[in-house]
């Protein structure tokens, strides 16, 4: 393979740029196009809109380097095509595919001439000033990283969702790695500004070859270097999130267990990195990072699996945690720790719908509810695991479970049933739920529905019950008009008698999860389809009209 990576004959490249931005790209012709000129759309101030930068006519504010990894759909042909007409753009093609991201944007990182540098997956974009507020943060500050805003867009309906947006909410310069461990939670590599000569200094680089979460590894050795970074609110990065494409990304494809296998060996070894530097607050809060995001998301999904998978899942997670000390998991949030301890705690896998509806956000804590001496416990046959916390957190924290069961007959009916957690519950006497809906893809809120709420027994943990009708015809207003049914997500908020209250989400229950069509005075018809998310909480899809309809059931049909 060739390692030394000429760059395409063409217009001359002027050196000294003060951004580089590193575009790494493997068959996705489709797309790269639009991540290149996004890049290249970037501006510094006082850049002249030609050749030449802040400096001068002898400098360049911004170049674009794009890896081609050993393309074969004509990925190469698109980017040859661009750079032809732009002079910022140099393209380099590796003869043969590195397997991975980190290899192409290693070979990136080693032509770049900016004495910043950044990172662009071709299938995603930087929207307008990311670069610009980047630096800005970093020469204000004086800091060698840079770091900002990113939001997951879910295509095609284009709905943001931001990403750790607890770490972006204001501006901030953390003064050592050690002070800010929060910032571990923050795995990816593509929405910060890194200084060259820093990176190069510390020998900084991403693993080499077929290494899935490469970013985990190299976000580690950034942040063991303990350099001071500048955290800006500013959206830096548009991560677009495709779940209907093809070929999925990496951090959609977790359906095969060497997905996970690959994930606790890239944690496994950003933990031994930070060990290694003596960063040990990091490694510490790269483990709860791990209880608390990796953990809980792959539990979420673990239902859905077949058995061979979730053998394999449950007998690698277990030996891994095995190595957390019980510091780690008890700074973990009690829905990552009480999962943690159940896989330690058992040889096979077990309770796999509570550990579902725990590990979902928020967590639910599904009945039955076992005590062993008074204590909260998992359940009567594992007494070891003590639900800690119950008795002292505030109500809006705890994991309450709403079971919602869509009405197999009638016109939006739902049937709602409050679980009491412990008691905790009846303390505050549970009076009223709202029921709020919320459109998907725009976050639109829909009606909020109001029913009072009757005490479903005496008995302890019997719960209190409510029935709502909902307006089903006001989901379908001011639609896209779409052939694809709208999705509308559901929370409900209870308010008690003591004047508290919390939100949660509804769980998805009974027969009724299933698609009808409704008559409608505005609508004609409409086309509703109750039913559970992959975390199991309750969802609805609406579409209105008799061709909305007649386009989904004969799409159907054709399939």
């Amino acid at each position: 393979m060739k390692e030394a990576l000429e760059p395409l004959p063409g217009p001359t490249i002027t050196p000294s740029a003060q951004v580089s931005i590193v575009v790494i790209a493997f068959n996705d012709a489709v797309h790269v196009g639009d991540a290149v000129r996004s890049a290249l759309a970037q501006e510094l101030p006082g850049q002249p809109a030609e050749a030449g930068g802040p400096e001068g006519p002898g400098t360049c504010g911004v170049e674009v380097i794009a890896v081609n990894d050993a393309s074969t759909d004509g990925t190469g042909a698109a980017l040859d095509a661009l750079a032809r007409t732009e002079p910022r753009l140099r393209v380099l093609h590796r003869d043969e595919n590195s397997g991975g991201c980190g290899t192409p944007r290693n070979d990136g990182l080693r032509a770049a001439t900016g004495r910043f540098v950044m990172f662009l997956d071709s299938d995603d974009v930087l929207p307008a000033g990311a670069v610009r507020a980047l630096l800005a943060a970093a020469l204000e500050h004086d800091v060698p990283v840079a770091a900002g805003a990113c939001v997951r867009r879910e295509l095609p309906a284009r709905r943001d969702v931001p990403w750790q947006p607890a770490l972006y909410r204001e501006a901030a310069v953390h003064e050592a790695a050690g002070s800010g461990a929060q910032l571990v939670r923050d795995t990816l590599c593509v929405n910060k500004l890194y200084e060259r000569a820093f990176l190069a200094g510390h020998g900084i680089t991403f693993p080499e070859g077929r290494f899935t979460y490469e970013d985990f590894v190299f976000t580690a050795r950034v942040l063991a270097a303990a350099p001071r970074i500048a955290t800006i609110p500013d959206s830096v990065y548009i991560w677009h999130v495709r779940r209907s494409a093809a070929k999925q990304s990496i951090s959609l494809d977790r359906k095969d267990v060497a997905n996970w296998r690959a994930r606790i060996e890239a944690h496994r070894t950003s933990v031994q990195i930070f060990r290694d530097a003596g960063q040990k607050a990091m490694a510490e809060a790269a483990a709860t990072k791990f209880l608390d995001h990796d953990l809980r998301m792959y539990v979420r999904e673990l239902h859905t699996r077949g058995g061979d998978y979730r053998a394999e899942w449950w007998r690698l997670t277990r030996e891994y945690l095995s190595g957390f000390d019980e510091a780690a998991l008890r700074a973990a949030r009690a829905p990552a720790r009480w999962v943690a301890r159940v896989v330690l705690a058992s040889p096979a896998p077990r309770d796999l719908d509570r550990l579902t509806q725990l590990a979902a956000r928020p967590g639910r804590l599904l009945p039955p509810y076992a005590e062993a001496e008074g204590q909260a416990v998992w359940s009567a046959d594992l007494p070891g695991i003590e639900l800690e916390d119950l008795g002292s957190k505030p109500l809006h924290r705890l994991p309450v479970t709403i079971d919602a069961e869509p009405a197999v007959t009638g016109r939006g009916v739902l049937r709602l049933r409050v679980h009491d957690l412990y008691g905790r519950l009846a303390e505050a006497v549970p009076e009223s739920i709202d029921v709020e809906l919320r459109r998907r893809r725009d976050d639109r809120r829909g009606p909020v529905h109001t029913a009072a709420l009757t005490p479903a027994g005496s008995g302890p943990g019997a719960g209190w019950t409510a029935e709502v009708v909902l307006d089903i015809g006001a989901l379908a207003d001011g639609g896209s008009g779409s052939a694809e049914p709208e999705p509308w997500d559901l929370t409900a908020r209870v308010s008690c008698a003591d004047g508290d209250g919390f939100r949660a989400a509804l769980r998805a229950t009974g027969p009724g999860l299933r698609r009808r069509v409704l008559p409608s005075r505005r609508h004609a018809v409409l086309l509703v389809q109750p039913y559970a998310t992959t975390g199991g909480a309750l969802s609805l899809r609406v579409a209105s009209g008799l061709r909305s309809v007649w386009r989904i059931a004969a799409r159907r049909l054709g399939r």
